[in-house]
């Protein structure tokens, strides 16, 4: 198969479950054209070179194309609509998480009538192995669409969901993730997110000071461990830090959750406190993983702090981010045999990064 730089929907990627037999999908939250501009320059300067000449790993693919994703009802669109039209192949509203237009944000009634199935579900029905990579918590809009099908992305824990949902049978996204029933199970979940797993009152073990944020009581996590109901329970990992990823076998069912929130910023990871896996490194591992189970395999890949260091007009950051995403398609384009495998890379939509001005070639991108 031919590698593909899209900006893409489900309706591309389907027909090739029955024949690239391995896809990778890889989605850098936030990073558009500029986004990839700069990221480009960026990497190369870094290299010693002026930048402008410099390609990331995707820029080398063959094949390029635009789509738009947006939401049914904003004008400026979220990661929780462009990613559920992304893997379900339907457009959507602003915050809800892989439910038809008809429902509207934060309806429970209506989320319970309205699901779409995903391309990760029907990837796990066709026995294929799955996996979701990320840099945010893995409750967090991007990832939670492959999984969840709530009307409100905020519905991360069971603090955050109404009690007249839950009532009315919705269920927050870390439960829902847990008690996930496609297939035999997702069978690689790395990212961040712990507080949204562990009960309020019990420590973070790694920042003791930050406890968690579940109100019914329940550690998730522990739950997930203990549950029987796949053939793999017996063999399934927790991890949640860099020195236990490391040493982590490729069998079994694995759920690495690196941080209580959203996992280190490339450019801080080295300062984290007991230490955290790059993009790559995960990629890399979820790779080999999925190979070991499965001839044929679906993993999504999100760098999505991209989209934070955006939001918080910090190009430094998310530029550094961008770098991360290259070397982790880097990672795949080496163990993935481009005959049988489908490699993916998008964005999920753009953001606020601009170049103004007329600077000449070579110039700082972060400089003046």
């Amino acid at each position: 198969m031919k590698n593909l730089c899209v900006c893409m929907s489900l309706l591309l990627i389907m027909p090739t479950l029955a024949w690239a037999g391995q896809v990778v999908l890889f989605l850098g939250d936030g990073m558009g054209v500029t986004t990839v501009t700069a990221g480009r320059i960026l990497a190369g300067q870094k290299l010693g070179k002026q930048g402008e000449e410099h390609k990331l790993s995707f820029e080398t693919y063959d094949h390029v194309a635009l789509i738009k994703t947006y939401n049914t009802d904003m004008q400026v669109p979220d990661s929780a609509g462009t990613m559920s039209a992304i893997v379900t192949g339907q457009k959507t509203r602003f915050g809800v998480l892989s439910v038809n237009a008809e429902v509207e944000r934060g309806n429970c009634a209506q989320s319970l009538s309205g699901p779409v199935p995903t391309l990760l579900e029907q990837a796990e029905e066709a026995g294929f192995a799955t996996g979701i990579v990320t840099t945010t918590r893995i409750t967090h809009a991007t990832p939670a669409a492959n999984y969840a099908h709530v009307p409100e992305r905020d519905w991360e824990d069971d603090s955050m969901l109404p009690p007249d949902a839950g009532a009315a049978g919705c269920k927050d996204i870390a439960r829902t993730l847990i008690e996930f029933a496609v297939g035999d199970g997702i069978d690689v979940i790395l990212g961040g997110g712990r507080a949204n797993f562990l009960p309020a009152g019990e420590s973070d073990p790694e920042y003791p000071e930050i406890k968690g944020r579940r109100k019914d009581g329940r550690n998730l996590i522990a739950e997930w461990l203990r549950n029987n109901q796949s053939p793999k329970g017996a063999q399934r990992q927790f991890v949640w830090k860099a020195d236990s990823f490391a040493a982590l076998a490729t069998k079994g069912q694995v759920l690495g959750l690196f941080e209580p929130s959203h996992m280190q910023f490339e450019a801080d990871r080295t300062k984290d406190r007991s230490g955290e896996p790059s993009l790559a490194e995960m990629t890399a591992y979820a790779i080999k993983s999925l190979q070991d189970k499965s001839r044929n395999f679906f993993l999504v890949v999100e760098a999505g702090r991209i989209d934070h260091g955006h939001h918080a007009g910090n190009a430094y950051r998310a530029l550094h981010d961008v770098i991360a995403l290259d070397a982790a398609v880097a990672v795949a384009n080496k163990a993935l045999d481009p005959r049988r495998s489908l490699v993916l890379v998008t964005a999920d939509h753009s953001h606020t990064l601009t170049l103004a001005g007329y600077p000449p070639r070579g110039n700082p991108i972060l400089g003046k």
